[in-house]
C-alpha cells in the first residue's frame, strides 16, 4: 500500500514539472529567436512586429502540443481521487477531490472552477425538511403503508417491491429512504419462498432512478441549474414529462426480466446447503415482521401533509412561474433557489406546528447520509469541473465531431462517468456543461437524464451493500469476478431502456 501512495505522491509532483519544463524551453527557444530577430532589425519596425506574432504563434501552439498530456494528466489523477475516495469511503471523495482541486491550482497553475454551490444548497434543503419527516415519525408512515401494501400482495412482490422504493424516492428526493423497506422486502419474498435476490436487487435499482423522476431531487435541480448558467431555460414541468415516465417504464422492464432470474430456493444447492446448518437456519429464517400495532402519531401526520403540500407547491410554482413569482432583473427567479426556501420553509412550519426538537432532526439516518452526500459533491464535482474547465478547448475538439453526427452518444459518456461518481447530481455537475458547449440540442440532453445512474456497475453505493446484507440467504451478492453482482443486469436493463424512452420522448416534449 505504501508503494502506492508513494507512486501517487511522484506522480502529482513531477508530471506538472514535466510539462511546466516542456513549455518553458520552447518558450525560451522562441523568446532567443526574438531577441536575435530585434537586433538585427532594429531599423525595421515591422519586421519587429511580425516577429512578435511568429512569437505569439508558437507559444499557442506549445500550449496546443501540451493539451493531451495534460488533459491525460489530470484525468488521470481525478481517476486515482475517485478510486482512493471511494475505496475509502464516506466523506473521503468528498475530501480528497478538495485536495485534487489544491494540486491543479498549485501545481499545475490553473484556475478553480465553480463548487457546486446551488446543488448544494438544494441538497441540505431537501435533506433538512426530509429528516424532519423521520424525526416526527412521518417518514415510518410512508415505509408503513408500502409495507402494509407488500404484505397484503405478496405474489406480486417483484413488482410491488420496486415501485414501493421508486415512489418513496420520488417523494422524499433521496435514495436514503430506502433503507427501511429493505427488510421488509426480504421477509415478504422468503416467507413466500420467491427467491429474494428477485424483488431486492431491482429494488435498489428502483430506489436510484427515482431521483431523476422526483420534482425535489438535486439532480434534477442540477439539470436546471447548469441550463440555467449556459443561458438556457428548462422548466422543470418539461424534465419531469421525460424522466418520470421514462424511468418508470425502466423499472418494469428490469422487473419483469427478474421474474424468473436464478433457481428457486427449493432448487438452489447452495441455499439447501445452508439450511442443512440449524445456525445458519435460524439466522436465515429469523422473524422481521414488524408490528403493525403503534399508530402514527398526530405529528407525523401533520409533518407529511405540509410535506406534501409543499411538493405540490413546487409544482404549481413550475406550471405558472410568471403568475406566481416575482421579477428580479426582467428575469423569474430561477427554480434552483425555490427549491431551496420552499423546502426550507416546509422543514420550519413543521418544526414550529409538531415542536419536534433540533437535535432529534440533526441525529436522523437521512440527515446524516445528505451532508455526507453534500461534502462528496462538494469535492469531486469541484475537482471535475476545474478539470473540464482548464481542458475545455482540447475536450470539445476531441468529442465534437462524434457528438454532432451522434448526438445520442452523450448519454454513453454520461454513463461512464456516472460509473465512478456516486451521485447523479454530480454526473450531470460534470457532463451537462460540456453538453451546452458543444451545442448539443436540449431535447437530447433531457433524453440524457437517465443515463446519470450507472453507479450500480461496481455495486459500492450504500444501498446496494445494505441489499446484500439484508438478504440473508445470500442469493444477492457480489460475484467472484466482482462485476458479475445481483445488480448488473436489471441496472443496465433498467437505465437502458429508460434513457431510450427519455430521447423518444423528449423529442416530442421539448420540441
Amino acid at each position: 500500500m505504501k508503494n502506492i501512495y508513494i507512486i501517487l505522491l511522484t506522480f502529482i509532483l513531477f508530471t506538472p514539472i514535466f510539462i511546466k519544463s516542456q513549455n518553458v524551453s520552447l518558450l525560451a527557444i522562441a523568446s532567443t529567436a526574438q531577441v536575435n530577430q530585434k537586433t538585427s532589425a532594429n531599423s525595421n519596425e515591422i519586421k519587429s512586429e511580425e516577429t512578435k506574432k511568429e512569437t505569439i504563434s508558437n507559444s499557442n501552439a506549445t500550449n496546443e502540443n501540451n493539451a493531451p498530456l495534460k488533459f491525460i494528466t489530470q484525468l488521470g489523477l481525478l481517476l486515482i481521487v475517485i478510486y482512493f475516495g471511494i475505496k475509502k469511503g464516506g466523506v473521503s471523495l468528498g475530501l480528497l477531490g478538495g485536495f485534487g482541486v489544491a494540486i491543479l491550482v498549485l501545481l499545475f497553475r490553473d484556475s478553480p472552477g465553480l463548487p457546486p454551490i446551488d446543488v448544494m444548497l438544494i441538497i441540505l434543503a431537501v435533506v433538512t425538511a426530509s429528516s424532519t419527516l423521520e424525526a416526527t415519525g412521518a417518514l415510518g408512515m410512508l415505509v408503513s403503508f408500502a409495507e402494509r401494501i407488500l404484505r397484503k400482495n405478496p405474489k406480486y412482490i417483484v413488482y410491488l417491491a420496486p415501485l414501493s422504493t421508486f415512489f418513496l424516492t420520488m417523494l422524499v428526493g433521496t435514495g436514503h429512504a430506502v433503507y427501511p423497506l429493505l427488510p421488509v422486502i426480504y421477509d415478504v419474498s422468503f416467507k413466500q419462498k420467491i427467491r429474494p435476490e428477485r424483488p431486492m436487487a431491482v429494488a435498489s435499482i428502483a430506489s436510484q432512478m427515482g431521483i431523476t423522476a422526483s420534482p425535489i431531487a438535486a439532480a434534477t435541480a442540477a439539470m436546471i441549474g447548469v441550463a440555467y448558467k449556459a443561458g438556457v431555460t428548462i422548466n422543470l414541468i418539461d424534465i419531469l414529462l421525460v424522466t418520470a415516465p421514462s424511468c418508470f417504464l425502466g423499472v418494469m422492464l428490469a422487473a419483469t426480466w427478474s421474474l424468473n432470474r436464478g433457481k428457486d430456493l427449493d432448487k438452489d444447492p447452495a441455499f439447501l446447503k445452508k439450511m442443512e446448518d440449524p445456525d445458519m437456519k435460524a439466522y436465515i429464517v429469523g422473524d422481521l415482521e414488524r408490528s403493525e400495532s403503534t399508530k402514527p402519531s398526530k405529528d407525523a401526520k401533520i409533518s407529511l401533509s405540509l410535506f406534501f403540500i409543499g411538493i405540490l407547491f413546487i409544482i404549481l410554482i413550475a406550471l405558472f412561474p410568471d403568475s406566481i413569482l416575482p421579477k428580479n432583473n426582467g428575469k423569474t427567479i430561477p427554480m434552483t433557489s425555490v427549491l431551496q426556501f420552499i423546502m426550507l420553509g416546509v422543514g420550519a412550519i413543521i418544526v414550529l406546528i409538531t415542536g419536534v426538537k433540533a437535535k432529534s432532526i440533526s441525529d436522523t439516518k437521512v440527515f446524516n447520509a445528505g451532508m455526507i452526500a453534500v461534502i462528496m459533491i462538494f469535492g469531486i464535482a469541484w475537482m471535475s469541473e476545474t478539470v473540464i474547465k482548464n481542458n475545455e478547448s482540447y475536450l470539445l475538439s476531441l468529442i465534437s465531431d462524434m457528438v454532432k453526427e451522434r448526438p445520442w452518444t452523450f448519454a454513453i459518456a454520461m454513463f461512464c462517468v456516472s460509473m465512478f461518481l456516486k451521485s447523479q447530481a454530480a454526473t450531470i455537475l460534470v457532463m451537462m456543461p460540456i453538453g451546452f458547449m458543444l451545442h448539443i440540442p436540449v431535447s437530447i440532453l433531457i433524453g440524457c437524464i437517465p443515463a446519470s445512474y450507472a453507479y450500480f456497475f461496481f455495486a459500492f453505493y450504500p444501498s446496494d451493500l445494505a441489499t446484500i446484507n439484508f438478504d440473508r440467504t445470500g442469493t444477492t451478492h457480489i460475484g467472484k469476478y466482482i462485476l458479475n453482482h445481483s445488480f448488473m443486469i436489471p441496472g443496465l436493463i433498467g437505465v437502458i431502456s429508460a434513457t431510450a424512452i427519455a430521447l423518444f420522448l423528449s423529442y416530442y416534449v421539448v420540441n
